[in-house]
């Protein structure tokens, strides 16, 4: 247990006990973000509410560092954490930093353009800057085993995208509104947050992803470097890095907790959540 010496005291101190070493709380962000299964819960502003108060309450701390490893995920919660972030920088006036690991894309990205500085491997995949929607049809399957689908409504739109019946083109146009809107939202977010962008330069809207090396000359990223060298060169070779635990329940807690009626359907729902994304992860070679 550490022991904080009372500042009354401090002065009767040794001077090379009274400095107190600068320190900096690293709160690591790993995952998918939003609801990935109810067995494998991804990143949500829900989970990262209490680490995140903890990093900034940090006593002494002259920053706070994220390492961010995310292949993106939900708008709405990458959102959520973004304003989350800004909100406590702006209350306790500390700075903050990313530090990109294999990939920040897409929500990942977006989480980590609310840092001060983004920080990146050469060999980080960055950006993603785009909306992407992505389901099964199984309206071909059910016809061939004779199963009828039956769905009754209030509202042309409260079936919309129904996996087991065909695509209907008003629903894609639809969604294709919902996407832009939030694309636009999402590019906005990115120009505010990263004056350094060209304004005249490559499209980085694309949904496209670069290297960090490439990201540093784009200006989405501002120097290439792992967390450790980099907030030793910032804070000097004394500074303590203070490891923020997001607290999880164990996993057959949270299985048992959720399991009741229908756990062969909720197996079936955890194993296609395991492939959509493991199929995140594999867009970018991960």
């Amino acid at each position: 247990m550490a022991f904080t010496i009372p500042t009354g005291l401090r002065s009767l101190l040794p001077a090379r006990w009274r400095k107190r070493k600068p320190r900096v709380a690293v709160l690591r962000l790993d995952g998918a973000i939003g609801a990935v299964s109810p067995f494998r819960p991804g990143l949500s502003i829900a989970g990262l509410a209490g680490p995140l108060e903890r990093a900034f309450a940090t006593p002494h701390v002259a920053a706070v560092a994220l390492v961010i490893n995310s292949p993106g995920g939900s708008p709405a919660q990458s959102h959520l954490i973004h304003q989350r972030i800004r909100a406590l920088a702006a209350e306790k006036a500390l700075p903050v930093y990313a530090f990109v690991e294999d990939v920040a894309a897409s929500g990942g990205y977006m989480i980590a353009c609310a840092a001060d500085e983004i920080v990146a491997d050469p060999t980080s995949l960055i950006g993603s800057i785009g909306v992407v929607s992505a389901g099964f049809g199984f309206d071909r399957l059910i016809e061939r085993l004779g199963v009828d689908r039956r769905v009754h409504t209030q509202g042309d739109a409260k079936a919309m995208l129904d996996p087991f019946r065909p695509e209907n083109p008003d629903d894609i146009a639809r969604l294709k509104r919902i996407q832009s809107d939030v694309q636009d939202l999402f590019t906005t977010l990115v120009r505010g947050r990263r004056p350094s962008l060209d304004p005249e330069g490559e499209n980085l809207f694309t949904g496209a992803v670069w290297t960090g090396r490439q990201a540093l000359r784009l200006g989405l990223v501002d120097g290439l470097g792992d967390t450790r060298t980099t907030l030793r060169a910032r804070f000097g070779a004394e500074v303590q890095l203070v490891m923020i635990a997001e607290k999880k329940g164990s996993l057959i807690a949270r299985i048992l907790r959720r399991a009741g009626p229908g756990s062969t359907a909720g197996l079936a729902g955890e194993a296609l959540a395991v492939i959509e994304e493991r199929a995140a992860w594999a867009r970018y070679g991960l």
